[in-house]
């Protein structure tokens, strides 16, 4: 006996036309629930994101099967990508019927659900029932049972749960049903072919085969009540994420990480600048809220809630959808409140583990634009009195503009405002505030010099013509003042011929190699980490490496928006350390609560993100943090201080380390620079770095 099964078996072939008849009803009332949500994000402004679609699609169809983001470091990722893929075998199944049935058969008589194909096709489709089936339940315990903190459950959590298990259920009494008349007895070799179908014909032995088929009948029929509910229930629960999540995935943003729209401040008849209501958003703004599936993912990472501040990234999201649909001309600052906005550090901690591609910081800033440009509010006094010293002396210190460059004094490093004619530079150090100004700083911006003088690099740098870069002004809101300070520093840029750029922050670096490059400026810019890995690939530096313990601090602003976390390990591996690494690091790394402006403002809410980011470091027993950005060496020299880790603990910039072993026996000799590396197996010296006294300005006053 061939192996197959009769389809439609016991409720024969007369029940084709009310099935399509109930499915069609369904599959109507799925349409209207979802036109009547796109209706709502028509609302927002109008945004092309289906540009370059042929990449979307390929990666839409990734994202989607793969399942990358929702496996990504969760056990509860992983329950719900094998519940997905257990439930997509399960719908193909379904398919397949429907194709043999309706198409194959009918049109030229072939059924291809036989044999060996079909034999595979039912253990398969069980298996992956059993698969979907246990992963709910896995999800459900974590739901309902041992719900961990900030997980909220609402009524459409109990509805997925249980209509999926019953489904489910009902599929596998169906099966055994059948299986119990046709095949237990009668074909017993094929049923092995449908462990778990077997399992439920033998629960169901005791019946005779008349109260077999009545069950089958009655559960058939409920079964398919039950997926057409289903149906019929996704646009208006949380299942609507089945289409909307790999939606969002087609709509994500391509551009480079973290892009910021350039508001062109001069438009006629613009008389609205950020976000306030929802007419003010983006349709995928809206769009956004019906993707979250609320893992709470984004919660469990973000800084500024891991230390008892207001902000949620994921109930921000909640918040904006409600206002949408619920209340569109309510104040979306007043709903989502002043402190959350302002809490927020830009770190992207949150966008990066979204397994949804949520867009969170944008809508943040775009709300602080409304903020400071349309109400000229600001998170603090402080933060005004470091803007009004950025626009009067092009920093937030209220330092005069002319001292700008003194630290750099008999260091070799060429003012280009004094330079003789036609004397060149290999590179233009843009220096940022804070190595200008801030002593501690200071110390890293001298470093970075004496390893491009041993490498024989010409350095200019643009002294007291150099102002801020205005990353903080733009996260802040400010985007007038922003764009003004930015003009200026591109058209000194491009007066003086650069075409390189290194700079040691990686604000600064964000900023003049993404934003400005929608205001003009097309030069390569590049992060000291980066420029000193290459001066030691290329054998331009001599090195005398000392064996020393670390761990290593990736910022934000590094490691999520640029991507740069092995370049600075490995430029301190040749130097000779021994990297102990902390519990968050990486792409999933822990901001130290500096960025998005914060490093100007005093955080009064919750308790200190820099201390805790130091205790994290502590907790590793290096006694050496070492990091590539100014904004955290001095976030970590603060914390530090109030943390109660002086003593344990010393702060340094990666430039600091690099400079204290730098050799230069060997530099000059014939044939060119010499460079170093410590033979395989041989043990470095030790070493010991000292941490050098802070004496750091302070924006804050």
């Amino acid at each position: 006996m061939e192996a197959t099964r009769e389809i439609y078996w016991n409720v024969g072939h007369l029940v084709v036309l009310p099935m399509y008849i109930v499915t069609t009803i369904a599959a109507a009332l799925f349409c209207y629930g979802f036109w009547v949500r796109i209706k709502t994000y028509r609302q927002g402004k109008a945004l092309d994101r289906l540009d370059r679609l042929a990449t979307r699609i390929e990666l839409t169809l990734a994202k989607l099967f793969g399942q990358g983001k929702v496996l990504a470091h969760s056990a509860p990722g992983t329950a719900h990508a094998i519940f997905f893929w257990g439930f997509l075998l399960l719908f193909i199944g379904t398919l397949l019927i429907m194709l043999q049935v309706d198409f194959s058969v009918p049109l030229f008589g072939v059924a291809f659900l036989k044999g060996v194909f079909y034999k595979l096709y039912s253990l398969i489709l069980d298996i992956a029932g059993v698969a979907a089936f246990a992963c709910l339940a896995v999800l459900a315990s974590r739901r309902f049972v041992k719900r961990p903190p900030g997980l909220e459950t609402t009524r459409d959590d109990f509805l997925m749960h249980g209509l999926l298990a019953v489904i489910i259920l009902t599929g596998f009494v169906e099966e055994g049903a059948r299986m119990a008349v046709t095949e237990v007895v009668a074909n017993p070799a094929l049923a092995r072919f449908s462990p778990v179908g077997l399992g439920v014909a033998h629960l169901l032995s005791g019946l005779d085969e008349a109260s077999l088929r009545e069950l089958h009948r009655i559960n058939w029929w409920i079964h398919l009540l039950l997926v057409s509910g289903f149906i019929v229930s996704i646009p208006w629960t949380k299942f609507r994420h089945l289409f909307t999540t790999p939606a969002n995935y087609l709509f994500t943003d391509l551009r480079e990480k973290g892009s910021i729209d350039t508001i062109d401040l001069e438009a006629e008849g613009v008389e609205q600048f950020g976000v306030e209501k929802v007419a003010d958003l983006t349709w995928k703004d809206i769009f956004d809220a019906d993707a979250c599936t609320s893992c709470k993912r984004c919660q469990d990472r973000c800084p500024a809630w891991n230390t008892e501040k207001p902000l949620s990234p994921m109930k921000l999201i909640h918040q904006i959808g409600d206002t949408s649909f619920h209340s569109p001309e309510a104040s979306l600052i007043d709903t989502v409140s002043r402190d959350v906005l302002w809490s927020c550090t830009t770190c992207r901690a949150c966008q990066e583990i979204c397994p949804a591609e949520i867009e969170h910081v944008n809508k943040i800033i775009e709300m602080r634009r409304n903020l400071v440009l349309m109400q000229g509010e600001f998170p603090g006094d402080e933060v005004m009195t470091a803007v009004n010293h950025l626009e009067v002396n092009g920093n937030p210190f209220g330092m005069a503009f002319a001292s700008r460059g003194d630290w750099a004094e008999g260091l070799g490093a060429t003012v280009l405002s004094e330079r003789a004619d036609g004397e060149p530079v290999d590179v233009l150090y843009f220096v940022g505030c804070y190595a200008s100004f801030d002593q501690r700083n200071r110390q890293v911006a001298r470093s970075f010099l004496k390893i491009c003088q041993e490498a024989g690099i010409r350095v200019g740098i643009l002294g007291k013509e150099e102002k801020c870069c205005g990353e903080p002004l733009r996260k802040l809101g400010n985007e007038y003042l922003y764009q003004e300070t930015a003009r200026e520093n591109i058209e000194l840029i491009k007066g003086y011929g650069i075409t390189r750029i290194v700079t040691t922050c990686p604000h600064c670096l964000n900023t003049l190699a993404r934003d400005y490059r929608d205001l003009g400026l097309q030069a390569e810019v590049e992060h000291h980490s980066v420029f000193i890995e290459r001066l030691i690939a290329e054998q331009k530096v001599l090195l005398n490496p000392q064996q020393f313990d670390y761990t290593y601090h990736d910022s934000c602003y590094l490691g999520r928006y640029r991507g740069i976390i092995d370049q600075p390990r490995n430029v301190l591996h040749a130097v000779g350390g021994r990297i102990n690494e902390m519990s968050a690091s990486g792409m999933e790394s822990f901001c130290c609560g500096a960025g998005g402006g914060r490093i100007l403002a005093e955080e009064k809410l919750g308790s200190r993100i820099n201390v805790k980011r130091v205790k994290m470091a502590e907790e590793t027993g290096a006694p050496l943090l070492v990091s590539s950005c100014p904004f955290c060496l001095t976030m970590f020299e603060d914390g530090i201080k109030t943390g109660g880790c002086e003593g344990k603990l010393a702060a340094r910039d990666l430039a600091e380390v690099v400079a204290e072993r730098l050799d230069t026996r060997l530099l000059f000799a014939p044939g060119g620079p010499v460079g170093y590396t410590v033979p395989e197996g041989a043990a470095p010296q030790e070493g010991e770095i000292a941490s050098p006294p802070s004496d750091e300005v302070n924006p804050k006053g």
